[in-house]
């Protein structure tokens, strides 16, 4: 394992947290997306169904086990807990729109049509782009608050430092991932407007990062 591929999992570990630890302590889900939530489960679900047939190794055992707890405890808080804050009315983004492609693509475009191949294959796609629905969530309302941005810059960190674990890779082991290199890049682009608003106007100091409202 490379610095990079330990950041990138680091970064990941620490958006997921400060997502949780918002709505625990607010004792609110206001700003989040429930349907973004759901889609990482799904991600981790099925990108994590060889838990116990194939080991790797303690470290990668362990964060498998951390990321689906995390990823359905944050479900479990948004629509049961604090299911009276959910803001349902602004998280309206079709997620079938995305499902139906992605479960085409990856029948068509996978290393290995077995059941566990398909279903890795598309947890890839799918975590590419999962996060759209928070990002529609937050230009039909046009702000989000703070701590919702940090998250965000946390998880397309995270995105960011994968890629450079691929370049390492590549370069220092001869391996290459087109799908996972591909669908990385295409998540990794979602992110550069809001990188560009994050250190504009977050980092400034505003209590709120306010977009343009969508005509």
């Amino acid at each position: 394992m490379n610095v990079f591929r330990l950041a990138g999992d680091v970064s990941h570990l620490v958006a997921i947290i400060i997502l949780l630890l918002k709505i625990w302590r607010s004792k609110s889900c206001a700003g989040i997306s429930g349907k973004s939530q759901v889609l990482f489960a799904l991600v981790f679900t099925t990108r994590y169904l060889d838990l116990f047939t194939v080991f790797i190794s303690a470290y990668n055992m362990v964060m498998k086990v951390v990321f689906l707890a995390l990823s359905y405890a944050t479900v479990y808080l948004i629509y049961m807990r604090f299911r009276n804050t959910y803001d349902s009315e602004n998280d309206t983004f079709r997620v079938e729109f995305l499902l139906v492609p992605v479960i085409g693509l990856s029948f068509l475009e996978n290393y290995a049509f077995t059941p566990l191949e398909v279903l890795w294959t598309f947890s890839i796609f799918l975590e590419a782009v999962a996060i759209m629905p928070q990002l529609f969530m937050i230009t039909k309302t046009g702000e989000a608050e703070s701590i919702t941005t940090h998250y965000l810059f946390f998880l397309g960190l995270y995105r960011a430092l994968y890629i450079a674990n691929w370049v390492w890779r590549y370069h220092t082991e001869g391996f290459f991932d087109q799908i996972a290199v591909v669908s990385g890049v295409v998540q990794t682009i979602f992110y550069c407007d809001f990188f560009y608003l994050y250190f504009t106007r977050v980092l400034q100091g505003r209590a709120k990062m306010s977009l343009p409202m969508p005509v």
